[in-house]
C-alpha cells in the first residue's frame, strides 16, 4: 500500500518555506526547523561557526533571556534540542498543542532577532561549551578522530566536507562578534529556512500561525552556490594509521558515493547492507560468525548534497586477529559482489530492514517532521516520504553490482585504522 501522509505546502512572501502534516492522533505538535547552513558553508579559517550557532541560539535573543527557551516551553510540558551537520542545522521542538504559539513565538524572535541579545560574554561562554563537547567526543573518546580522519582521507583539503561539524578550536578563537554576526545574518533568514509543522494542528491554522510569527522577518540570506561538480572515486587507496588506548583494532574503510538522491546511492545503500549493513550480511557471516576475526561489522551510506555522499564499512577486530586479514576480506567480498552481484535473498533482506527502518522513522512525529524538513529543504520535495520506499523496490541485482563496480572498487577505499597501543611495560621494584 503507498505511502500518503498528508502534505501541505506554502511559501511565505519573505521565503520561508512551510510545510504542515496533520496528524490528531495524540494532541501535540512537533515544530521541526532545517536551516541551509551546516559546515559546508564555513570559510576557511573560520571552521565550527555553524556548529557555534547551534548553541548561540539557546542563548537569548531580542524578547528572550538566556536559558529562556528551554525553560518556558518545557515547563509547558514540551521537550526540545538542535543539531548540526554538513548540510544544515536543525532546531526542534515537541509541545502540547496548547503551546504551539509559545513555540513558535520562541523560534521566531531567535531567528529574527538573535543579535540583539549577542554578546561578547554569551560568545565566550558557549565557546567554551563547544570546546569542553570536543574534550567529551573526541579528545576523550574511544576512535574518537575515527570520522575526521575519515572525511579529510576522502576529499580534498578545499572540499566541503573535509572538515567536521566541530570545527577547528584555533579558529573558534580567533572568531569576534563581529564574525558572528556576519554569519548570522549571511545565512539565518527565512528565506534559507524551512518550517515544519507535525501533529495536532490543521493546515490553515498553522499556515496562519506562522505567518503571525514569521512573516515580518526579512529576506535577506546571501545567495547560495550552486552544488560542487560530483567526485569521482578515489583514483588510489589513502590509508591512515592511528596507534592509542582503544578497546581492539577497528578499521573504518570509506568511500566516496554520488550524491543524495540519486539512483546510484540508492543502490550503493543496498549494496553496503549486502556486505555488512544486516545481520545476515556477508561479512557478518563471514567475519564474525564462521572465522570469528571479528567481533562487530557495521556498513552505512551518508547521503550528502554537495557533490558527493560517503559510503563506509566499520571492522570491530577480534583479539589477536590481524586486522590486515580483515581488510583483505572486504576486498575478496567487495570483488565478488562486483562480480556475482546479490543473491535475491540478500535483495530482499535489504529491502526488508529499509522498509522497517523508514516506517519507523515516518510512525513517530518528531522523525517524521524531521524527515520532511530535510526533503523540503535540501531537495524541494517534502514527497519523498511518501515515495522513497519505491525507489528502494526498483533496485535489481545489476543495479548492485554497477554501483559496485563503479563506486565501492577495492582500489578506491580509504582506511582510517585505529590499532591498539599496549602501554609501556615497567620494571618491577623489589
Amino acid at each position: 500500500m503507498p505511502l500518503d501522509y498528508p502534505l501541505h505546502r506554502r511559501t511565505l512572501p519573505n521565503g520561508l518555506r512551510v510545510v504542515v502534516s496533520p496528524d490528531h492522533t495524540v494532541p501535540t505538535v512537533t515544530v521541526n526547523i532545517w536551516v541551509g547552513v551546516g559546515s559546508r558553508h564555513e570559510q576557511p579559517g573560520r571552521t565550527g561557526f555553524a556548529h557555534l550557532f547551534e548553541h548561540l541560539m539557546f542563548q537569548g535573543s531580542r524578547e528572550v533571556r538566556s536559558g529562556e527557551h528551554f525553560e518556558a516551553l518545557m515547563a509547558e510540558g514540551g521537550r526540545l534540542n538542535a543539531t548540526t551537520w554538513f548540510d544544515r542545522t536543525n532546531y526542534f521542538e515537541t509541545v502540547p498543542k496548547g503551546a504551539l504559539e509559545l513555540a513558535l513565538w520562541l523560534e521566531a524572535d531567535r531567528h529574527g532577532h538573535l543579535l540583539d541579545a549577542l554578546t561578547q560574554e554569551n560568545l565566550d561562554n558557549q565557546r567554551d561549551v563547544v570546546k569542553e563537547e570536543k574534550r567529551q567526543r573526541y579528545d576523550n573518546q574511544p576512535y574518537g578522530f575515527a570520522l575526521v580522519d575519515m572525511y579529510a582521507a576522502l576529499f580534498p583539503q578545499d572540499h566541503p566536507y573535509h572538515h567536521p561539524t566541530i570545527g577547528s578550536m584555533a579558529d573558534l578563537d580567533a572568531a569576534t562578534v563581529e564574525d558572528v554576526r556576519t554569519f548570522f545574518t549571511r545565512h539565518y533568514a527565512p528565506d534559507n529556512t524551512v518550517l515544519t509543522l507535525c501533529g495536532d494542528v490543521d493546515p490553515d491554522e498553522g499556515f496562519a500561525l506562522v505567518e503571525r510569527y514569521f512573516g515580518d522577518l526579512d529576506a535577506r540570506a546571501e545567495a547560495r552556490r550552486p552544488p560542487h561538480e560530483p567526485l569521482e572515486p578515489l583514483a588510489a587507496p589513502v590509508r591512515v594509521e592511528r596507534r592509542d588506548r582503544v578497546p581492539n583494532d577497528r578499521l573504518h574503510v570509506a568511500f566516496r558515493l554520488p550524491a543524495d538522491e540519486t539512483d546510484d546511492l540508492v543502490a550503493a545503500s543496498v549494496a553496503l547492507d549486502c556486505l555488512g549493513g544486516l545481520s545476515t550480511s556477508r561479512l557478518v557471516r563471514r567475519l564474525v560468525r564462521r572465522e570469528q576475526t571479528a567481533v562487530g561489522v557495521h556498513a552505512s551510506a551518508w547521503g550528502l548534497v554537495d557533490g558527493a555522499s560517503i559510503g563506509f564499512v566499520v571492522l570491530d577486530v577480534a583479539p589477536g586477529a590481524d586486522p590486515q586479514g580483515l581488510e583483505s576480506a572486504l576486498v575478496e567480498e567487495l570483488e565478488r559482489l562486483a562480480q556475482e552481484g546479490p543473491t535475491p535473498a540478500e535483495l530482499e533482506a535489504s529491502l526488508a530492514q529499509t522498509e522497517r527502518g523508514w516506517l519507523s522513522a515516518l510512525a513517530g512525529q518528531e522523525e517524521r517532521a524531521d524527515l520532511i524538513s530535510r526533503y523540503t529543504l535540501l531537495h524541494d520535495d517534502p514527497g519523498i516520504v511518501n515515495t522513497y520506499l519505491d525507489r528502494v523496490r526498483t533496485v535489481t541485482a545489476q543495479d548492485v553490482i554497477d554501483v559496485t563496480r563503479r563506486w565501492l572498487r577495492p582500489e578506491s577505499r580509504a582506511v582510517v585504522a585505529y590499532l591498539v597501543d599496549a602501554p609501556a611495560e615497567t620494571e618491577e621494584v623489589a
